[in-house]
């Protein structure tokens, strides 16, 4: 019988948290197909997520301070687990009850196993799924190595779902840690995961990540941070991956450039759209940066 490591961190998370732990402890064939080694590492919240831990009887992991962020918690945790798998789960999200049961057997298959996922927006309850058609007859997607690598690398549109709470992998692989620098970012642990190995993915939305629409100007620490990470962890791959990493830092110049034309700062738009490479979209977006921009905004999905 297998047993997955599920990694989870925490801050103030008490609105939330009992809905999150209650979807990992519902897992369907738990005790019977596989167990689970539930490993949490709480940042020193200052609400009741301490408490909601206690009583669901689960002993916690404190950082040596305050981390601000859930990276250096997430690898604090990779170096606790001792399961055969890991799944790292953000403190709101919510697994369908056969997340787990679904995605275990493709683990034969190949060392990296994700899943679809249903957006939700906290606000005002809008629901998004994001999920692959399987092949004819089939549940499920194969793909050679390097393929979702690449994807990632040039921040290509469709692909396999590889959003970080939807993986189950190898423990074989839990010598690959998140960065720490600003402890948030998480491309280059991705592109590290996917780089050069097979993957699979089970075409059904096993789990909810919840999201805060209202809050997209509240976000610019991390975007600003994203930014300067996923230029640095591209660089990496410059010199085996010319073209691909020449398309990603147009397209990470794009996406930081589409974040400021949604929050209104079109200075600092037209400055990266500049710099996202030649095309009629982002011509279009820069000429709208001067007039235009809120009937665009109105009508498309510019960000995110």
């Amino acid at each position: 019988m297998k047993t997955v490591s599920v990694i989870l961190t925490t801050y103030n998370a008490a609105p939330f948290l009992q809905r999150t732990l209650d979807s990992v402890f519902r897992q369907e064939g738990r005790g019977r197909l596989f167990e689970i080694e539930l490993i949490v590492v709480d940042d020193y919240s200052t609400d009741e997520t301490q408490d909601i831990l206690r009583r669901n009887g689960i002993e916690f992991l404190l950082p040596p301070s305050k981390a601000g962020g859930p990276n250096p918690g997430r690898n604090i945790a990779l170096r606790r687990a001792t399961g055969d798998a890991i799944c790292i789960m953000d403190h709101d999200d919510e697994w369908q009850p056969q997340r787990l049961a679904a995605q275990i057997p493709l683990l034969e298959r190949a060392p990296i196993v994700t899943c679809g996922q249903t957006i939700i927006d906290s606000t005002n309850g809008k629901m998004l799924s994001r999920v692959n058609a399987p092949p004819p007859g089939e549940t499920f997607r194969l793909y050679p190595p390097d393929a979702t690598f690449l994807n990632r690398l040039t921040k290509a549109p469709g692909g396999q779902q590889s959003y970080l709470g939807g993986i189950l992998y190898s423990s074989e692989l839990k010598h690959i840690e998140f960065e720490e620098h600003f402890g948030m970012v998480d491309l280059d642990w991705v592109l590290k995961l996917f780089h050069r190995r097979p993957s699979a993915e089970v075409c059904e939305s096993l789990y909810n990540r919840y999201v805060d629409g209202d809050n997209l100007s509240l976000r610019e620490k991390f975007i600003i941070r994203d930014f300067y990470y996923s230029l640095l962890a591209i660089e990496e791959y410059a010199a085996a991956y010319p073209r691909a990493v020449r398309l990603a830092y147009k397209r990470i110049h794009g996406s930081r450039a589409r974040y400021h034309y949604v929050t209104g700062d079109m200075p600092r738009a037209r400055f990266f759209f500049l710099r996202a490479g030649l095309s009629w979209k982002t011509a279009l977006y820069f000429l709208t940066t001067y007039a235009g921009a809120e009937w665009v905004k109105r009508r498309f999905n510019v960000f995110g």
